[in-house]
């Protein structure tokens, strides 16, 4: 499925302007959509919508889960005018909170805390339409939601742990042990539901706001899930995992010249049991993401052709050997299903003439972005003026340094060629980049927030092999200025997207 010519913004939810220490589905998402508006943007690009923990770095990318939303995007305003939370529950604790980024674990204290409260006066006090409402929820959802409330109950009840340390019966889904569980802990199980029911009101609420304006968003789906999450634990044949439910082997990227590979540690999947399954477990996922979103960036594409699977009792990457991914197959139980494959396929590093081969054939555009650049080889795929239309050309992404950031790291020849290319002088080297990018033949042509304001490597999201310190950065509400969206706007009619 191709996109019209169009452009958007990228910028995590986690990262919108808020008054709780981090961006919510509140005021602040509203007014972000109010910029894209403006900005005569028709497409907003979020990270994955699931619940992160602080073991990774609150990472989007390693959540407990490939199909719940994240309970720290509750806008805990909304719940207030439900009467579920007073206006003292609001006030005076957050007052130290950074309104530049997310200090997750005083965040997660204050927002859980704020959400079990909310959840005691739903049950005590809430009113009929909403109870009918959340049981409705529960019922429509079971399919992931009934296994995802409850591994988020026995995580508490297990101090935390890691699922495949839990004790054997839980850890292999024993049905009576679980029956056991699942009634001693209703509790805890019914809190996190209620999470849910909470998260996927609002964000669907937020949704409605931005299609109002004809502004379609663009999910991302990692190509795996976390080990220590509930999909693994809910649905161990899908996986690569021995006798014991623990993984015999994990994804990672085999050594290249400069570097010793990578090591992700996410369970691989057994693709021959998802094929003798018609694939149902991917449509599930698929069904529950297009819920969410309107299109989605396929992270690891190269997956989905041949992926390295590492022995799971190895560290180091070059013990991997390549395996063959579900092909050709997998994408036509996906089109028989939905009818259209609106994906964005991340193929970054992995321009192999096989995986092309597969994303052309179901018509996916690929993706180019211009830091990838070599910026005196004449005709290099990544600068902006040799972009195919079957791309989605990006000035930075979540996981690159921001334009003025990866400007300031170049080295001199580099630089030269980048303004002989670009025409320019460098001294506004974010707007030279977009109307670079906007001006190519791809598709769609997106941006960041930190771009479109000129930031420098301070702003960046993420940087990949590292544990900490990710995903903290936040716009203000000054910082969706009229006259930078008035400036977007003036370049999205010129280059008719």
């Amino acid at each position: 499925m191709r996109f019209d010519r169009r452009s958007g913004v990228l910028l995590h939810p986690t990262a919108l302007p808020g008054a709780h220490g981090i961006g919510d589905l509140g005021a602040g998402a509203r007014s972000f959509i109010d910029f894209l508006d403006r900005a005569d943007q028709t497409v907003w690009q979020v990270c994955p919508l699931g619940p992160t923990a602080g073991i990774h770095g609150h990472s989007p990318y390693q959540t407990f889960s490939g199909f719940a939303g994240n309970p720290l995007l509750v806008d805990l305003r909304e719940l207030a005018d439900r009467g579920y939370l007073a206006d003292g529950d609001l006030a005076a604790d957050d007052a130290g909170f950074s309104p530049h980024e997310v200090q997750y674990e005083a965040v997660a204290s204050f927002k859980l805390d704020r959400l079990r409260t909310a959840f005691d006066r739903f049950r005590a006090e809430g009113s009929p339409d909403d109870h009918a409402a959340f049981a409705d929820y529960r019922e429509r959802e079971a399919d992931w939601l009934a296994d995802y409330t409850l591994f988020r109950a026995l995580k508490a009840e297990f101090g935390g742990e890691l699922w495949t340390e839990w004790p054997e019966p839980v850890r292999t889904r024993d049905p009576d042990t679980l029956a056991d569980y699942r009634e001693d802990l209703a509790d805890e199980v019914a809190f996190r539901a209620f999470c849910q029911w909470t998260f996927d009101r609002q964000w669907a609420d937020v949704r409605a706001y931005a299609a109002e304006r004809g502004i379609d968003v663009l999910g991302d789906l990692p190509i795996y899930v976390a080990l220590d999450s509930a999909d693994v634990w809910a649905a161990p044949a899908a996986f690569d995992l021995d006798e014991d439910n623990r993984p015999a082997a994990v994804a990672g990227v085999p050594p290249n010249m400069g570097d010793s590979g990578q090591r992700w540690g996410n369970p691989v999947y057994d693709w021959d049991h998802l094929a003798e399954t018609g694939y149902d477990w991917w449509l599930g996922r698929l069904r529950r993401l297009f819920e969410l979103v309107d299109y989605a960036r396929l992270d690891h594409f190269k997956g989905f052709d041949e992926f390295w699977a590492i022995p799971a009792d190895s560290d180091d990457p070059s013990a991997g050997e390549w395996r063959e991914g579900p092909g050709h197959a997998f994408f036509e139980a996906v089109r028989d299903e939905f009818g259209e494959l609106p994906f964005v396929a991340e193929d970054l590093g992995f321009l192999d003439a096989e995986s092309a081969s597969l994303r052309e054939a179901f018509d996916i555009p690929g993706m180019r972005v211009p830091q990838y650049a070599d910026w005196c080889q004449q005709g290099h795929l990544y600068q902006p003026m040799h972009y195919p239309e079957d791309s989605v050309g990006y000035t930075s992404t979540h996981d690159s340094d921001t334009v003025v950031g990866y400007y300031d790291s170049l080295g001199d020849e580099q630089r030269d060629c980048l303004h002989y290319n670009l025409g320019t002088d460098g001294a506004e080297i974010e707007w030279d980049v977009i109307e670079a990018v906007w001006n190519s033949e791809s598709t769609l042509a997106v941006t960041t927030m930190q771009d479109l304001l000129g930031l420098d490597s301070h702003a960046r999201f993420n940087t990949p092999g590292t544990a900490t310190g990710n995903w903290r950065w936040r716009v203000t509400d000054a910082g969706l200025d009229d006259a930078v969206a008035d400036r977007l706007a003036r370049i999205t009619d010129a280059t008719v997207r």
